[in-house]
């Protein structure tokens, strides 16, 4: 593995551009025709217009990226986050083309990311779940469910991700009325129609873990986030360790963590979610990718995550063990987006003008922004 092309824009291709040169591999960047003059482009040593603004036809386009890393001799493709981070179609044409994917398999990516089957595969191996329905097919099978689960519930879309496709409903008449919409709403966003329901906690905590695995089963676990704080089932403050619980507990959900992992034969960075309510816990999923909230568990241990998922993809041992992995003090990620807060907080656009930026002692700062930068209408709002 030399060279790496990154197939992401913003904060996080500068991240990966950074860990490529730290662990002296060439990198090539990517860009839509919005991005030429994006941050990560003007860093990186090579940079290639893989299509027009909008992000199906450039950056969620696999055959613009295969163009791409063919055209620049790349044996590499790190995914960032976002975007086609989790796509096992991708994995397998890398794959199946000599590039590496930076990031797990194709069938872990497949099996991750169907909520259900991946939810079956962990409760086998001994980890808590919510109780729930198997897939439904039809609004007879819902109702049926939900008799038998009991309201409120959580209606899911099996393919499901970064909050979306998710539903309360409270009684059978909400159900009846949702389950259409849920289905056909499950299909445009994921292509896939299937629902599932799922207890409903009132409030939990969200309570992740960081886990990383090499190639040689070794896995290995860097503490607990809290991500409680959430609009719209989007994470807006993530903070290490997770507070307020007992020790012990945080033990045991980061050791479950690492039992979910070996169960999915999981190989790379990823996190493994759970809610936790009182002194119980339940596997929800695990995010096959690295994720915006790494940086606080970076802060605690001491390393580079970034730098770690190419050590992997290389083929190297981790190298240490969980016991010789030390958590130091406390940190916070608060993110910043580019949003309108007087119109329901929807995405906005414009010019950034920058007095001056967040520093000092502790304070850690990744983003892609500079003075003058065009925020565009085309991709996520995330700035820092």
């Amino acid at each position: 593995m030399e060279k790496v092309l990154i197939a992401n824009r913003g904060e996080i291709a500068l991240r990966i551009l950074e860990a490529c040169r730290e662990e002296g591999l060439s990198a090539v960047a990517v860009f839509s025709e919005a991005d030429r003059e994006a941050l990560h482009v003007r860093e990186a040593p090579q940079a290639v217009c893989i299509g027009p603004p909008p992000a199906p036809k450039s950056y969620l386009s696999i055959p613009a990226l295969m163009a791409a890393c063919e055209v620049t001799g790349a044996d590499a493709l790190h995914p960032g986050y976002g975007f086609l981070a989790e796509s096992a179609e991708l994995a397998e044409i890398c794959e199946a083309h000599g590039i590496k994917f930076i990031g797990p398999p194709a069938p872990v990516l497949r099996l991750a990311g169907d909520k259900l089957a991946a939810k079956a595969r962990v409760a086998r191996a001994g980890v808590p779940t919510l109780p729930g329905s198997p897939a439904l097919t039809s609004e007879g099978e819902a109702r049926h469910y939900g008799r038998e689960l009991g309201y409120p519930l959580l209606l899911k879309a099996a393919a499901g991700g970064g909050g979306r496709g998710i539903r309360i409903v409270g009684s059978e008449e909400e159900l009846v009325a949702q389950f259409p919409r849920a289905q056909q709403e499950a299909q445009r966003a994921f292509g896939d129609p299937r629902l599932f329901l799922e207890r409903y906690l009132p409030s939990p905590r969200h309570v992740e873990v960081q886990i990383l695995a090499d190639e040689h089963g070794h896995i290995v676990h860097w503490g607990t986030r809290d991500c409680t704080v959430q609009r719209r089932h989007q994470k807006l403050v993530e903070e290490a360790p997770a507070p307020g619980l007992p020790p012990e507990l945080r033990q045991r959900i980061a050791r479950t963590a690492v039992q979910a992992a070996e169960a999915l034969d999981y190989v790379g960075a990823g996190t493994v979610e759970f809610l936790v309510e009182d002194d119980k816990f339940y596997f929800i999923e695990l995010n096959a990718r690295i994720q915006v909230e790494h940086p606080v568990s970076e802060m605690l241990v001491g390393r580079n995550l970034v730098r770690e998922q190419l050590r992997v993809a290389k083929g190297d041992a981790l190298g240490y063990s969980q016991d010789q992995i030390e958590l130091w003090g406390h940190a916070m990620e608060c993110r910043i987006n580019a949003e309108d807060p007087a119109h329901g907080f929807a995405p906005a656009c414009g010019r950034v003008h920058l007095r001056c930026l967040p520093g000092g002692m502790g304070v850690r700062l990744d983003s892609h922004i500079y003075q003058g930068m065009e925020v565009l209408p085309h991709y996520d709002s995330l700035l820092a």
